[in-house]
């Protein structure tokens, strides 16, 4: 503790009277100055002990040191030690009563205690309480740091820093979810303070907030930290005490914030040399490689390449374009699926970026592991079937969609996300995967969800495809030489084409159907294979124009009361 004006009082070297503030002695001394200025309180800071003679001062007047005493109480002086001897043998009375009026301690100085006595107390006492809680603080320090090595990790060293500081103290993650809280009852109170936790996380690194009398804790005080360097926040550390920390807890919070940094926010080196890892073994299995992707991994990724897991790939709203004419043109020098999955370039985009810390996060507390490649604007990953960090995808997911426009709620555009997902799958079949989870991704994007699993693709059927305005543009092209024909009243080849698809090309079926003769039926559909040149006994080309055909969903009703009638 700091030295009080009781501890001067209590020093027997001193002999310190004390003659009026008797309720106010715990207050903690700062500095003792020598002033005989009339008004010296420009030249004070606060917590100074004063120390006069009263040479200059009119102590005879009761209101001007009623005065005197009075800005000196406002400018946070704690006390007043009157020099009895030198130019009054006591206390003048008018000082004493002003001093006792405001309940302002006012000391009495004997005439063998010199003032520098004084000030050498309280610069000593000072000191030593300065060396103490710089002791107590690399104390604190170095039990954070043996706590954050050991097996317990940062749950460690919250419950070393809530000792600490006699309080509690929480660690939230990126997203803003708490990660872990020391003393455990301490969890419910962190759970309140979510929404000041991605206020300041939404904020540069570095920033601070306290928040004070929340949750009706009048006496509740909370300090917020950002945990990570340079611009960018990994995290936000949370502590509780019942009055603003003093030194030591100074330290041992600064300490805190430190370890906690270098331990989420690692070196960028590292997080390259991981990124590269994790490309090399995504590509190698990609190419079927399987045993050399494991033997490459080793234990990186846990018991991940052991279990059944899905792919994932994610793409931002700006980068679908430009990312599928890449793939198109080739541009990318991928050469393949395996190229998806390459070197780490270029950053991702905001709403994909924050689907991968949700991802990663989700993990890390689960125990799971994830292999995240981040390309070309594009996430590419492993996770486990049925684990965390595939319910925290999917969650993300849901979020943006329920929020509208693919987004987390109240996001702009610039944090759109789409995601397809792959069927669980082995390790031998993860180029399999890989291609599943991209048609579900294009099919999330046609179909404008934020989210597509390939078992919802499979299950389903090809017609609902067909709506994309692609497919529409390809079918109308393809039939429009035979509406034409139509339009211009020789016959109804499209009715007709289409009653003999769905027939199977059987003419009797499908001559009945339309209510004409046969001959009538084979004489269209000859027609039909002129007009378009292309073999209606090519099963492809039948294939195209039945998908034509129900994309097109515009076939004329059958004039059959004039069939049999006409030659087309």
């Amino acid at each position: 503790m700091p030295i009080t004006l009781a501890s001067l009082v209590q020093h027997s070297s001193l002999k310190l009277a004390v003659l009026a503030g008797e309720g106010r002695l715990d207050t903690p001394v700062r500095w003792a100055h020598v002033s005989e200025l009339a008004d010296p309180v420009p030249y004070l800071e606060g917590g100074e002990l004063l120390l006069v003679t009263a040479m200059k001062l009119d102590v005879e007047d009761a209101e001007a040191m009623r005065r005197y005493v009075a800005r000196l109480d406002a400018a946070g002086v704690v006390g007043l030690g009157f020099a009895a001897g030198v130019a009054y043998d006591t206390v003048p009375p008018a000082l004493l009563d002003a001093a006792r009026e405001a309940g302002f301690p006012l000391l009495e100085v004997p005439r063998r205690t010199p003032f520098l006595a004084i000030g050498k107390a309280v610069s000593a006492a000072n000191a030593a309480e300065q060396y103490r809680a710089v002791k107590a603080g690399f104390e604190a320090q170095r039990e954070m740091t043996r706590a954050v090595l050991s097996a317990r990790g940062a749950s460690g060293l919250l419950a070393k820093l809530a000792a600490h500081v006699d309080g509690w103290a929480a660690l939230y993650d990126v997203s803003g979810a708490l990660v872990a809280a020391a003393p455990s009852w301490a969890s419910r109170r962190a759970a309140e303070l979510t929404g000041e936790v991605r206020r300041l996380r939404d904020r540069s690194a570095t920033a601070s907030a306290v928040v004070s009398g929340t949750g009706g804790r009048a006496g509740d005080r909370v300090e917020l930290q950002s945990i990570g360097s340079g611009r960018r926040v990994r995290a936000v550390l949370a502590v509780g005490t019942g009055a603003p920390p003093g030194t030591a807890e100074r330290y041992a919070v600064n300490s805190a914030v430190a370890l906690l940094t270098l331990t989420t926010e690692r070196s960028r080196a590292l997080l390259e040399a991981e990124q590269r890892l994790g490309a090399a073994v995504l590509r190698m299995l990609l190419a079927g490689e399987a045993d050399h992707a494991r033997a490459v991994a080793g234990s990186l990724y846990g018991t991940l390449l052991d279990e059944p897991l899905r792919v994932v790939v994610a793409e931002g709203a700006a980068g679908r374009r430009r990312a599928a004419d890449s793939r198109e043109s080739g541009e990318d020098g991928s050469g393949g699926a395996a190229g998806e999955a390459g070197e780490p370039e270029g950053a991702l985009p905001a709403g994909v970026e924050a689907l991968a810390e949700k991802t990663e996060s989700a993990a890390a507390r689960a125990g799971e592991s994830v292999l995240l490649v981040r390309h070309d604007r594009r996430l590419v990953g492993l996770v486990a079937d049925g684990g965390a960090a595939a319910a925290a995808c999917a969650d993300f997911a849901s979020r943006a969609e329920a929020a509208g426009g693919g987004g987390p709620a109240g996001a702009g555009a610039e944090h759109t996300v789409v995601v397809g997902v792959s069927a669980p799958a082995g390790l031998a079949s993860v180029a399999v995967a890989f291609k599943q989870a991209e048609q579900a991704l294009s099919v999330a994007r046609r179909r404008g969800r934020a989210l597509v699993e390939h078992e919802d693709v499979a299950s389903g059927s090809v017609l609902p495809l067909l709506a994309d305005e692609a497919v529409r543009a390809f079918a109308d092209g393809m039939l429009r030489a035979l509406y034409e024909h139509d339009a211009h009243g020789r016959g109804d080849l499209v009715a007709s084409l289409h009653a003999w698809l769905s027939r199977h090309g059987q003419w009797d079926a499908a001559a009945a159907d339309l209510g004409v003769h046969r001959h009538t039926l084979r004489y269209r559909m000859r027609r039909v294979e002129e007009i378009l040149g292309r073999s209606l006994d090519d099963p492809d080309v039948r294939m195209e124009l039945w998908l034509a055909l129900k994309a097109t969903a515009t076939v004329p009703p059958v004039r059959r009361d004039q069939g049999r009638s006409r030659k087309d």
